[in-house]
């Protein structure tokens, strides 16, 4: 009945979808499998992608040839570039999406493409001869056979909803649980756990009164995610923001005794940076009040978000307290918060490749390695969809380095630290962090990918090239231009900074603080006029260059150096019981782990700077 698939993708959430496509643009023939295709790409939590750290990382699925941000701009309500108070390095871009046109138009992108199927049926496990991984068997009993699968779960794997004291089967709301995976898993030697998230009610914006909120409108010029040619956004939603107060705290404490999360029923453990609202209450007992970000669902609904309100508690209470906050006084409730608890593995043991240890060709993408978020998520479905295709044709898998991308930092982090509460990506996690920007995935990343095989990134590269020569023309052309001071020092006067007594480059300019580029050209209109011939982008990209030199060259320094120990290759087949000099733990951990460089297992948890040292000297360095 189905003929042989290179690979086998299993859920098709956002990364099903990334790790679909991945595959499919490196040539293989594919197979998505999920459960509903009504369901496909579904925002099961908040309609927006981006944000601090996330942003970038979306920006760079954009760059290694995902879909995600083309998605987002085409169906994008709202756009924002946050931190732009502070340095480059932490400017993150962040939008709202329409939810149903967002899954729409991740539905017609993979449906375009000749190289996926489709199957629609509860995957219950997989088949494997000898170790290695050669398909994938489903409810009714068909075997649809594949020379590797990835496993993209999210919170299906025995999914349980908790609602007050209610509790009930599925992995979302509406949808039911799958069943069998986990189970088989176990059997074959892997380690499982319990893990916990939620999501707030869903409200009837007919029903609020947006005049006693703040309004939170978008960009004024906003420039989306992809490195591509998307629509740009011509009109915008707004957000609005509003907050809990001690009269809302008392309401919600009232269902505390009730509520799963302090009566021991959820077991797992729920994403400190993003707890549910009685969690905050019960945590940060100080504060008076919370922010809550009022978030429209699309251009056709008026269904609404309330971030910042996820909850499990009964949904009497969740209504009682709801109605307490400025703005929501009337408020109609289309479905309450919830909580729900899922299975998943610890990521150590997957290779960096993230394929497991323990099956070959079998690769975990997303939140059954313990993360959470779309930005994770499809970025792990990404590199194990092309890592999947490469396994079956026997080449070197694509690993990001930390020095080279946030999903290299992501990755790097599950597989030699583990989890022990849903991972989420922060920009405090990578240490080279100015060079990780938004601003420079496609120079990054984009050649990474071509030069594994992406087959459609010959454009792509084009841009990338017109990118680098611009840039480097515009750093060029504020070097030689020379600036009188007379033309000058009326702008320097006025933002405070001290005026020219002669001629100088205006490089020199730029460097100092307050000054943009932006503002040089407003006050030097031959230059201005010079400077039209590039882009926007390029133009950015070459100021940041520019004004933080020292500090990019200094980094780069550091990883130079880190890379002398990520050269050092490990052998796989080394008995660290042997080293008598290694610590206990280390040699736990290194037998357990198997790192591939020095520089890996300099990273892993309990591996310390002496133990590195010996094994260096092991490896004849």
């Amino acid at each position: 009945m189905f003929p042989e698939y290179d690979v086998i993708v299993v859920g098709a959430g956002h990364a099903g979808c990334e790790a679909a496509v991945a595959a499919a643009n490196m040539g293989a023939r594919v197979m998505l499998a999920t459960m509903n295709m009504n369901t496909i790409a579904q925002m099961s939590c908040n309609p927006a992608m981006g944000g601090v750290a996330k942003g970038q990382i979306v920006r760079e699925i954009d760059a290694l040839g995902g879909y995600s941000g083309i998605v987002t701009d085409h169906t994008a309500v709202q756009f924002r570039m946050l931190n732009k108070s502070k340095g480059p390095a932490m400017w993150s871009p962040r939008a709202q999406s329409d939810r149903m046109l967002f899954a729409g138009k991740w539905r017609e992108m993979l449906e375009a493409h000749e190289n996926i199927d489709f199957w629609q049926e509860m995957v219950t496990g997989i088949v494997v001869k000898g170790e290695r991984v050669v398909g994938v068997r489903t409810g009714i009993g068909l075997e649809i056979p594949g020379k590797a699968v990835v496993l993209t779960n999210g919170t299906f794997l025995n999914g349980l909803i908790h609602i007050g004291e209610k509790q009930f089967g599925g992995g979302r709301a509406g949808e039911r649980a799958s069943t069998g995976i986990t189970e088989q898993l176990r059997e074959l030697g892997f380690e499982a756990g319990r893990m916990k998230t939620g999501t707030p009610p869903r409200i009837d914006g007919r029903s609020l009164d947006y005049s006693k909120m703040e309004v939170q409108l978008g960009d004024e010029n906003p420039v989306g995610f992809s490195y591509t040619d998307t629509p740009t956004l011509t009109k915008q939603l707004p957000c609005h923001i509003t907050y809990t107060s001690k009269e809302v705290h008392e309401t919600l404490k009232t269902g505390f005794d009730r509520s799963p999360m302090f009566n021991g029923r959820i077991r797992g453990l729920g994403p400190r940076y993003c707890p549910s609202i009685e969690d905050k209450i019960d945590r940060f007992a100080d504060r008076d009040r919370h922010q809550l970000f009022v978030e429209p669902e699309g251009w056709s609904t008026c269904e609404i978000y309330v971030n910042g309100f996820s909850s499990s508690l009964p949904e009497d209470v969740q209504y009682s307290a709801l109605r307490k906050v400025p703005g929501f006084e009337n408020m109609k409730m289309f479905r309450p918060g919830y909580a729900i608890e899922y299975d998943f593995f610890q990521p150590t043991q997957l290779r960096a490749s993230l394929e497991t240890r323990l099956v070959k060709n079998l690769f975990f993408a997303g939140q059954i390695n313990g993360t959470t978020g779309y930005e994770e998520a499809g970025s792990q479905g990404l590199m194990a969809g092309i890592n999947a295709y490469l396994a079956v044709k026997d080449e070197e898998p694509f690993v990001l380095k930390r020095s080279d991308a946030y999903i290299g930092v992501l990755i790097d982090d599950l597989i030699n630290k583990g989890t022990e509460e849903p991972y989420r990506m922060f920009t405090s996690r990578a240490e080279y962090r100015i060079l990780l920007r938004q601003d420079n995935a496609d120079l990054r990343l984009t050649p990474l990918a071509a030069k594994i095989g992406m087959n459609h990134l010959e454009e792509r590269m084009e841009r990338v090239t017109h990118k680098q020569e611009a840039t480097a023309a515009i750093e060029k052309l504020l070097s030689n231009y020379s600036i009188v001071p007379e033309l000058i020092n009326p702008y320097l006067e006025s933002i405070g900074s001290s005026p020219l007594k002669q001629s100088v480059k205006l490089n020199t300019v730029l460097l100092r603080p307050n000054v943009s580029l932006v503002d040089i050209c407003a006050n030097v209109p031959a230059f201005a006029q010079e400077l039209e011939q590039y882009d926007s982008e390029s133009r950015e990209l070459a100021e940041i260059n520019m004004k933080y030199e020292g500090y990019i060259r200094r980094e780069q320094e550091m990883v130079d150096k880190m890379n002398r120990l990520e050269s050092v290759r490990l052998y796989e087949n080394i008995d660290y019981h042997t080293l008598s000099s290694l610590s206990k733990e280390a040699r736990t951990k290194l037998t357990q782990l198997k790192p591939r460089t020095i520089g890996q297992a300099s990273r892993i948890s309990g591996v310390s700077p002496s133990d590195i040292s010996v094994l260096l000297v092991h490896m004849g360095r």
